[in-house]
């Protein structure tokens, strides 16, 4: 009998040649700053990126190819999710440490400011600034620039003029972060080296992100058992993080497993290196994407499977709105996604007015209660400002008496900016905006490959969403994508641009995977159903991404 070759092996050789290869790397950045330790740790990823990747070819390949066999099963997707999300984000967590992500610095001081009312302790100053432990001041004053003063409410604070050459963790991610964190380490303790505040609490030069506390749950409980159990600041806000990235995985393990369909493309999405590297940060991002990507299940679940919507069901929709909505009210839009759900499965008209209009509701009084001076003030205006580049900006009003300017904007905008999107939404400019913590573009075009596979129709597959579900879905994202832009274009976009700035490819995460399943037709039709190898695959390219991260730098001195 001929023995089967086992393909999914490869995974895990190729990624250990390209490690060998780019061990080369750490080990000329350890040899020029004297860090040896660095070619360890680089040993040790390598390890455990070799080992995961074995683990999980076996539970996508192996184990599916003898799934036929008596007596031996296959686990569902989303628990191999569950192992693979959790494995990554680990992984990602460590390699681009704490701080390093995109506007981290704000999102964990504001998870710091709840952590705060947990425990039952002081969380702002009369400036409104976050009050932190004096230990954990260092996170973000790393080259210990601060010179401190009393303030009139009695804490210390920093003296302004101080803090303008001080730099935060991560906030460039160089071989002297690794450092950093390496003699700080578990146990080390950082006091205030140029003033002692005791027990007193010391104010934070950040302020808080204006949002609701919902987004910051899982990051705060992590930061309030570290500071229950007294432990230092590394323990803080990696277990910030670490309760962040498992609420992460838990609402895609949900979302994978009520999903009627697409399970494989909702595992891709999540699996995107700028995925995973969201959810093991502070990010609020995680509540967003977490949300709606169970908002998608949820709905998909109801108009597709379900015989009745209940009124649980209605509830859970209306808690996801409330939740994620007043982070980002853009995505706001995607509600449209309920009206998927037929009629008849609510028992009449009138019960769908009901259900509409509470997850409405919800949404709204959630919006109004956190962001409604913000949206008062942005429809008021009639001048606009962008601070950043202390140019006048645009505005509503202007907007709307100059209908063709914003057609003119988005269109060079798309034409313009959209390689920039695609490839930021992938994993490029990872890190705080960092243009070399990138992923190749040869693995964006593999990865981008990969999702386009798993949404396509394989042999004897059946298409369950009818084409006027389908336009309504484009029509659902190409709101949300018009929305983001146009959110920019009035917040961020100087007149002098000939662009919309600040849009990043991350902000379509959210309905990304829904807009990869519409994407199925009788056109496109694999030759093979290979979807848990193509999930392999992109496992693998992660293992290269973070072997790649972290020889670059160890490499940046």
């Amino acid at each position: 009998m001929k023995k089967k070759n086992n393909p999914w092996l490869w995974g895990p050789a190729v990624v250990l040649a390209a490690g060998a290869w780019h061990y080369l790397d750490v080990r000329a950045g350890a040899l020029e700053s004297g860090d040896l330790w660095l070619t360890g740790g680089y040993l040790w990823l390598l390890g455990a990126v070799v080992l995961g990747l074995g683990g999980l070819g076996y539970l996508l390949c192996a184990k599916d190819g003898r799934a036929r066999r008596p007596g031996i099963g296959i686990p569902g997707l989303e628990y191999v999710y569950l192992r693979a999300g959790l494995f990554f984000g680990i992984l990602y967590l460590l390699v681009l440490p704490p701080l390093s992500a995109p506007d981290e610095v704000s999102h964990y001081i504001t998870a710091y400011q709840l952590s705060s009312r947990m425990l039952g302790k002081p969380s702002n100053a009369a400036t409104g600034h976050v009050l932190v432990r004096a230990q954990d001041m260092w996170l973000q004053d790393v080259g210990d620039q601060y010179e401190y003063e009393t303030g009139e409410d009695g804490y210390l604070r920093p003296v302004a003029e101080s803090t303008e050459n001080a730099w935060p963790l991560g906030q460039t991610l160089t071989e002297d972060t690794y450092k950093v964190i390496r003699q700080q380490g578990l146990w080390g303790r950082r006091q205030l080296s140029a003033a002692d505040s005791g027990d007193q609490p010391v104010v934070s030069v950040y302020p808080p992100v204006v949002t609701t506390d919902v987004a910051y749950i899982p990051q705060a409980a992590g930061i309030s058992l570290a500071r229950a159990l007294n432990l230092n600041s590394i323990c803080l806000v990696y277990l910030g993080r670490f309760f962040n990235l498992l609420f992460f995985a838990a609402m895609t393990f949900l979302s994978i497993k009520r999903l009627p369909f697409g399970k494989e493309v909702m595992m891709g999405v999540a699996l995107l290196p700028m995925t995973l590297h969201l959810s093991a940060s502070f990010s609020y991002d995680v509540m967003i994407l977490g949300c709606m990507f169970y908002l998608t299940a949820v709905c998909l679940d109801l108009a597709y499977e379900k015989e009745r919507v209940r009124l649980g069901d209605v509830a859970v929709l209306a808690l996801l709105m409330a939740a994620a909505g007043p982070c980002k009210m853009i995505y706001g839009v995607l509600m449209g996604l309920c009206l998927l759900i037929p009629v008849r499965k609510f028992g009449g008209w009138k019960r769908w007015a009901a259900a509409a209009g509470a997850v409405a509701l919800a949404w709204g009084l959630s919006m109004a209660m956190v962001n409604g001076q913000t949206i008062v003030s942005y429809a008021a205006r009639t001048e606009g400002d962008v601070p950043w580049a202390q140019e006048a900006g645009y505005s509503l009003t202007l907007l709307l008496h100059q209908p063709m300017q914003l057609i003119r904007m988005l269109y060079q905008t798309l034409l313009w900016q959209a390689e920039q999107y695609h490839l930021s939404m992938i994993g490029a400019w990872m890190g705080n905006l960092d243009d070399v913590l990138d992923v190749p573009y040869l693995v964006v075009v593999l990865l981008t490959g990969c999702l386009l596979c798993l949404a396509a129709k394989k042999p004897g597959e059946s298409i369950l969403l009818p084409f006027k579900a389908r336009v309504w879905i484009w029509v659902l994202c190409g709101a949300c994508a018009g929305a983001a832009m146009l959110s920019m274009l009035i917040a961020w976009t100087p007149l002098s641009s000939p662009v919309i700035s600040g849009v990043q490819g991350r902000y379509f995460l959210p309905f990304l995977p829904m807009l990869l399943m519409s994407l199925k037709n009788d056109f496109i039709i694999l030759t093979k159903n290979g979807n848990r190898s193509i999930l392999y695959l992109m496992c693998c390219a992660n293992g290269y991404v973070l072997l790649r991260l972290y020889s670059i730098v160890s490499m940046r001195l």
